[in-house]
């Protein structure tokens, strides 16, 4: 009882620190008179990707790197099966070119890259698999690529963050105070999220991947869940998935990059399946784009990747405890 207690109150103080740590930061940024455009790239993006950061450096920390990969990869699937699927059952999403022929394949790259880095036993003969401190320290050179990407093509198209309209202006003692409470929440959420997980993952039998790959990572992506939804009702579809396929990117690069540097991470030859179920939902994402409407995901395609999700996550529970 006490160990599901601690899971819950975790994931509700990493919702909501998120949230006041992006209102904060978004509020004393606009005091200090930074454009929306730097908000947008920098408050919102890491903002809604927290809860994955602080969870993986607590697991990591600690020592349960199932976990830790479980919560990436399981983010990711969540983000592009249930988030992406879900907003297109409400409303079709439009993508604009640059994220099909530019973010999109950099965020299948990123699968790649991870599975190569991986994969040590297999690729290079090694006794064991692990993400390194140096595999880290690559991720985090892509995810610099991809920043300074991100922030020239903001910069050429004009500040398109709706997202920050959302931030609330307030005074800078409120604004720190909300800064502080964020970060503190998000710290304590996460160590509870974490210790919970894995006391539960002990009383039920199933492993700490299986954990990490459903509970923890829907958990985490409930920030970008709810973006995600609110976008795809007010019909601004390329927020919906440029928030979805940022994510995957960030999750990959920067979190998994941020964790492995701090420790070294072990890797589960038996992931595999679920890195390549994350390539083959990425590919089957990017096909959607070229078939009926092009470079739209319709509403029966969001069903179809929602059922996806609901397979895969069938066959965790069932087949692999």
């Amino acid at each position: 009882m006490l160990s599901l207690f601690l899971f819950i109150v975790g994931l509700v103080l990493l919702v909501y620190a998120s949230n006041w740590l992006i209102d904060g930061s978004s509020s004393l940024a606009q005091r200090l008179n930074v454009s929306d455009l730097v908000i947008g790239l920098t408050v919102v993006a890491f903002g809604t990707s927290s809860p994955e950061l602080i969870v993986n450096l607590f697991a990591s920390i600690n020592g349960n790197t199932d976990i830790a990969i479980g919560n990436v990869v399981g983010s990711n699937i969540f983000n592009l099966l249930v988030i992406l699927g879900l907003t297109a059952a409400i409303s079709p999403i439009v993508v604009k070119s640059t994220t099909v022929w530019k973010e999109i394949p950099f965020s299948i790259l990123a699968v790649i890259v991870m599975g190569l880095m991986a994969n040590d036993i297999i690729l290079d003969g090694y006794s064991r698999a692990e993400i390194s401190r140096i595999d880290g320290l690559v991720l985090l050179s892509f995810f610099s690529i991809f920043l300074a990407y991100t922030f020239a093509l903001a910069k050429s198209s004009g500040p398109l963050h709706e997202e920050v309209e959302a931030s609330k202006k307030m005074g800078v003692l409120k604004s720190i105070i909300f800064v502080i409470g964020g970060l503190t929440g998000l710290f304590f959420g996460g160590k509870f999220l974490v210790e919970g997980a894995v006391d539960i993952a002990k009383m039920l039998g199933m492993s700490e991947a299986v954990i990490g790959l459903t509970v923890v990572a829907a958990g985490t992506s409930l920030p970008e869940l709810a973006t995600s939804i609110v976008a795809a009702t007010r019909k601004k579809s390329d927020i919906a998935i440029g928030n979805v396929v940022g994510s995957n990117i960030f999750n990959i690069f920067f979190v998994l990059g941020v964790s492995a540097t701090i420790r070294p991470i072990p890797f589960n030859i038996k992931s595999n399946f679920d890195l390549l179920f994350l390539l083959v939902a990425s590919l089957v994402m990017f096909a959607f784009l070229f078939i009926g409407k092009q470079k739209q995901i319709n509403r029966n395609q969001g069903i179809f990747l929602f059922l996806m999700f609901v397979a895969y996550t069938t066959y965790l529970l069932v087949f692999t405890n």
